[in-house]
């Protein structure tokens, strides 16, 4: 890859996890020695195009400074309200040294493997434009309320992942505009399509879940040891 090609990262993990009812952020639950966000952070940290990581923490979390992360050399960040809050904050952060390009990527996803980030990586520079990981839907998809209304066919369905990759000038301008102007923002690409900037699909593998109920955490753990096997 060309080395004038910079790449940061920014962790949102502002959080609280309300659905998880814990006493503290989820980001924070342990999957066998480590936490949750420890596991994402060295994901991203074994990727070599990324040059540095931003983690956007809230101002009175006191478990990050607990980590065992140093090693990692991480820029920690005030996280704002809202995810979208937070990674305006990491991007204005690296501003005066912006990168070319910004990953995004869940706290709570620590099942993603680094081969699936550098593809991501390799598509939308090659294409010069920025992508998402995503899965294909597999379950019938119904629509309604109380009851079903209709069945909704699928085959153009896709289940939106992290990370999401942009070029930072774009990602900065989308993510302000959207927010001045109240537009409702669940991830970074929602941002960019308001703005009507492609963004590529890019498919990644369907185990790199999110973790927000305590189901998923038992699921991952589960994963987690599948990953330390096989590698």
């Amino acid at each position: 890859m060309n080395k004038s090609i910079s790449i940061a990262a920014v962790v949102p993990a502002a959080g609280v996890g309300a659905r998880m009812g814990l006493n503290h952020p989820k980001q924070y639950l342990k999957i066998n020695d480590k936490t949750i966000l420890e596991h994402t952070l060295e994901k991203l940290a074994g990727v070599k195009q990324i040059d540095h990581t931003f983690v956007a923490i809230s101002k009175d979390d006191a478990y990050f400074p607990e980590l065992d992360i140093e090693h990692l050399g991480l820029s920690r960040v005030d996280g704002g309200k809202e995810r979208a809050d937070s990674v305006l904050n990491a991007l204005k952060a690296m501003s005066a040294n912006p990168p070319k390009w910004v990953l995004v990527h869940d706290a709570a996803r620590p099942l993603v493997e680094p081969k699936d980030i550098e593809k991501l990586i390799a598509h939308c520079i090659s294409a010069g434009e920025g992508g998402i990981l995503a899965s294909k839907v597999k379950d019938t998809i119904k629509r309604g309320g109380q009851y079903s209304e209709e069945t909704v066919p699928r085959d153009q369905l896709w289940q939106a992942l992290t990370p999401q990759l942009f070029i930072f000038e774009e990602l900065l301008h989308a993510l302000d505009t959207a927010l001045k102007s109240g537009a409702i923002i669940t991830d970074e690409a929602s941002a960019i399509e308001l703005q009507g900037k492609p963004v590529r699909l890019v498919e990644g593998r369907s185990d790199n879940i999110k973790i927000t109920t305590p189901e998923d955490h038992a699921l991952a753990c589960f994963l987690m040891s599948q990953q330390q096997k096989s590698s």
